[in-house]
Order: C-alpha cells, then sequence, then structure tokens
C-alpha cells in the first residue's frame, strides 16, 4: 500500500495554525483532497508546549486576540465556533501594567475603551475625552479593515463608507497620536503594545496600531490546555473533516513548471503531485533554495523578498519557580516595564548584543489560568523582541555564554520592578534565542513575525499589491509571512487568506471554461 496518493488537490506544508487554518477553510468550501506534511512529530508549529521534570509549560502564547465572547465572537473566535473548533478560553485579567519608573509611571490598564481612558486620565488628569476618542477611532479603523479584508470596492466607496481609515492611511501611528495633544505621560501609557507588532512608533503605519489597540482592548484570552490544546484541536477537526495529515515529513523542493507548481519533494525522497501548494516556509527560503528546478523563479520574486525587512523575534526565559507569584514579587499577569518608553531608543538598544536590554515584557502565566502549575508553583515568562540581525555572527562557542547572560540581566531588569530576587526559587528553566526558533521550526534566520510592518510595507499595501506578488501559479503562502503579519490570531487569518487565493483560482478557471 502506497503512503500517498499519486496526486492531491491541496497540499499544505506545515502544520502550524495557519496551515490548519487554511485547510479548514478549504474544506468549509467543499476542498477536502488535502495532504498536510509536517516536519515535527506534533501539530501546531510555535502554537506549542513543553515538559520539564514534569511540569508542562507554554511554549509562546501570551495573548490571543480576536475572540471575543461566545455572545459576540471576534473574527479568530468566529471561525473556530464555525469550524467546530472548541477551545476553552480563559480570560486575561487586565490588558497590561506598564512599569516606567523615569517617568513616574505605573498603571494597570483593563479592557474596555471607557475603562482605560478613564485609568490613563487618574494617572494623567484631563486625558480622559482625548484618549477615549483616539480608542474610537482605533476601533472604526478596526471595524473598516476587517470589512475591506473580504469587500472589495472602489476609492470612491472606500472614502464615503470608511472616511477614518482612508483619512488615517499611509500616516504613523506617532503622526495620527500627535493630532490629539496629548502629554506625553498619556502618549507613553498608550505605546507599550507596539513590541507585539515590532516596529517602533514613528515608523509603524497608524492602520496597524489601531487594529492592535482595539482588539486588545476588546480582551485578550489564553488557552486552558496552553497553545497545544488549540493546535491538537485543529488538527484533529482537519482530520475528522478528511485531510491526511503525516508528521516527521519535511518538504524539500517545491516543484514548478512553466511557472506553475505541480507537486512536492521531502526529505525521505517522496515526489507528491499537487494542483496548489501552501508554504509556511518563508518566501526567502522558498525563492533561493525549495523551487525546482531554480530557474523557474522570476527575478521579481527575489526582488520582493529582498524588498522586505525581516521583523522581530524573541529573547525569552521561561521558568517555572517554586512559590505563590505574590512570594515571587509578580503582581500581575502581564507587565511591560523598563528605562524608557521611547520606541526609537528600545529600537536602537535592542540592535546590540552588549548592552542589557532596556524595556522587557513579563507574564505570569497564573493570573489567567491558576491550573498551568501545581498549586504552590508560579509559571513566568520574561521576553524581549529584537531584531536577528545582532545574533547572525555569534559563534557557536560564544552562544551558550550569551544567553545565559541575557537571561539574568531581563531577570535582573524585572527584579528591579518587583524588588524580590525570585531567581533562588526557579525549579525548571528554559532560553530561548532566535536560534531556538530556527532549529525548532526552521524559520527563515529565527524568525517569528513575519515581514517588518512599516510604512512601505504593511497589511493594507501588502493587499493592494497581492496579484503582483503572486509570482508562480498554484502556489499560495500561509504564515507570519503572510499579509496580517504576526500573531496567533494573523496566523489563523493568514491561513484563511491562502485558502481564498486557491478558491478565487479555481473559481476563474470554472469561469474561463464557461
Amino acid at each position: 500500500m502506497k503512503f500517498y496518493k499519486d496526486h492531491y488537490q491541496v497540499i499544505i506544508m506545515g502544520g502550524g495554525l495557519a496551515g490548519m487554518s487554511c485547510a479548514l477553510q478549504l474544506q468549509a468550501w467543499g476542498i477536502k483532497d488535502i495532504l498536510i506534511l509536517e516536519k515535527h512529530n506534533m501539530p501546531g508549529g510555535l502554537a506549542t508546549d513543553f515538559v520539564r521534570n514534569g511540569f508542562e509549560i507554554e511554549a509562546t502564547l501570551h495573548e490571543m486576540m480576536s475572540i471575543g465572547t461566545k455572545e459576540e465572537p471576534l473574527k479568530v473566535g468566529k471561525f473556530f465556533d464555525e469550524m467546530g473548533v472548541d477551545i476553552d478560553w480563559l480570560h486575561v485579567p487586565e490588558c497590561y501594567r506598564a512599569v516606567l519608573p523615569n517617568s513616574g509611571l505605573d498603571v494597570t490598564l483593563h479592557e474596555g475603551y471607557e475603562t482605560m481612558a478613564r485609568e490613563i486620565d487618574a494617572a494623567v488628569p484631563g486625558t480622559f475625552e482625548k484618549v477615549h476618542e483616539l480608542m474610537l477611532l482605533c476601533r472604526r479603523v478596526y471595524d473598516s479593515m476587517n470589512i475591506l479584508s473580504v469587500t472589495p470596492m472602489s476609492k470612491v466607496q472606500m472614502l464615503l463608507k470608511h472616511p477614518d481609515f482612508v483619512k488615517t492611511v499611509g500616516y504613523s501611528a506617532t503622526e495620527v497620536i500627535n493630532t490629539f495633544g496629548l502629554p506625553k505621560k498619556a502618549v507613553e501609557l498608550l505605546t507599550p503594545y507596539w513590541i507585539y507588532v515590532g516596529n517602533r512608533m514613528d515608523d509603524l503605519p497608524f492602520t496597524i496600531y489601531a487594529f492592535l489597540m482595539a482588539d486588545y482592548f476588546t480582551g485578550s484570552y489564553v488557552c486552558r490546555g496552553y497553545s497545544h490544546e488549540m493546535s491538537m484541536k485543529l488538527q484533529r477537526k482537519v482530520e475528522e473533516n478528511g485531510a491526511q495529515f503525516e508528521f516527521r515529513q519535511e518538504v524539500t523542493k517545491i516543484l514548478v513548471k512553466d511557472r506553475k507548481v505541480y507537486g512536492v519533494k521531502t526529505a525521505r525522497g517522496d515526489e507528491i503531485h499537487a494542483d496548489y501548494v501552501v508554504s509556511a516556509a518563508y518566501p526567502n527560503k522558498v525563492y533561493s533554495q525549495m523551487i525546482e528546478p531554480l530557474s523557474e523563479v522570476p527575478p521579481e520574486a527575489i526582488k520582493s523578498v529582498n524588498g522586505r525587512t525581516l521583523s522581530l523575534t524573541p529573547v525569552s526565559v521561561i521558568a517555572v519557580l517554586e512559590g505563590t507569584p505574590e512570594e515571587n514579587g509578580l503582581q500581575n499577569y502581564s507587565t511591560f516595564s523598563g528605562t524608557t518608553m521611547d520606541t526609537n531608543e528600545i529600537w536602537k538598544n535592542y540592535a546590540n548584543l552588549t548592552e542589557p536590554y532596556n524595556f522587557i515584557t513579563t507574564i505570569c502565566l497564573n493570573y489567567a489560568n491558576p491550573d498551568c502549575v501545581p498549586e504552590g508553583y508560579t509559571q513566568i515568562s520574561i521576553t524581549a523582541l529584537v531584531p536577528n540581525d545582532p545574533f547572525l555572527n555569534v559563534k557557536e562557542e560564544e552562544y551558550h555564554a550569551l544567553k545565559r547572560r541575557l537571561a539574568n540581566e531581563m531577570m535582573e531588569e524585572y527584579i528591579k520592578i518587583s524588588g524580590i530576587d525570585f531567581r533562588k526559587n526557579i525549579v525548571e528553566i528554559e532560553i530561548t534565542t532566535p536560534m531556538t526558533i530556527a532549529h525548532y521550526v526552521g524559520a527563515w534566520k529565527g524568525s517569528i513575525y513575519g515581514y517588518l510592518h512599516s510604512l512601505k510595507d504593511h497589511a493594507v499595501a501588502r493587499l493592494q499589491m497581492k496579484e503582483e506578488d503572486h509570482f508562480i501559479e498554484g502556489l499560495e503562502f500561509a504564515g507570519a509571512h503572510g499579509m496580517s503579519g504576526d500573531g496567533m490570531g494573523p496566523a489563523v487569518t493568514n491561513g484563511r487568506a491562502a485558502a481564498k487565493g486557491i478558491r478565487e483560482d479555481l473559481e476563474r478557471k470554472e469561469a474561463a471554461k464557461k
């Protein structure tokens, strides 16, 4: 009996959130002849966990966006519901605590646009109306983006129906926020989430900032069974719907003839044919190493990837501590802290490996998921999201000492805030760097955030350039490098966008036959 069929309608390279969401969307549209090839022994990619000495530890997920409530689901939550994927979501208790000693700020913000505006007003009196109006503007842009991503319309229609989106597109987050005339401290309290889209405020499109703020301040969630629960349930549903899902099967080549995909090759030597291939591998790797023959790669494809900049990637300390969160000096679920909130200064600091990181995000999972570790223990992660460039020249013999130093510096940074040195209570610890990401999932240069959202290249521009950036017929991309960018919620959206590309191509071919 053959391991693979002679031909599939769709082959999906990578069983991460994007690949599985692509499969589910295709299946909902009646496209069921699907093969998913995953090089690891379990699904999810970075949406996973690991076990150390009996402790199950969340590997990556801080908060899941676009979920909403059962009564009012948002985009990703609604998609999971429609696909029959039942996740046990746990509500995150606050958006974030911002601790900026140099500005004299220690403020915790909660969900709800009016609520957070009043909390900022309490810290910076006289700012409520302006902050509230800024958040309502963010929400209007957010709603417009969700509509425009699936509803084509003319520029005139766009201007009439989505005026705030049109007025702010093309401007940076800094430029739009400055029009509200807010004091510096209020702006600093509105800034910490910049790190989750990976660009400084002066070059971060307001459109992206608005989507992020509107989404997060609607409320965020984590999975009771860690992000691994989400991955396992997606895999189960994909297989129930008829897809063939194979593990430990790495794709090494994408087969192309006359600029059209016709299959893939695996590391074990299988040649499998298909009408469509969906790649989780970054376009950088696909166009430089994976297309066979490479002569099928058009020069425009190389120019496209060379014109893009990789976004940020994590350096993280993930640990289990003996003692309760309070005993270890952890008061909140999510804390942003550092010596500055000037994102240009943070950006400059992150670009080297000689100085301690001046801005970190600390997550104590206990506050969202009390059962994440046995009673009397604490699960913590401390992360700096940094460019991968400084790591590219690290020598093998220097690596372990470097990551231990970075981890210690990051822990010391949080200890300055808490006043309690929890390091003596560490039971288990893992330190992740871009090398960890590259080793585990094979992401291009250890990147998890895809391409940088900048004024020159962001989700809106990518949507407009979708056809021009489609270089090989039948090849779609699904992952952090997709149009919607980084994060687990956007990964789901990117997978659905890849499915939409396949469906539209099939519809064009059907129309041509008539």
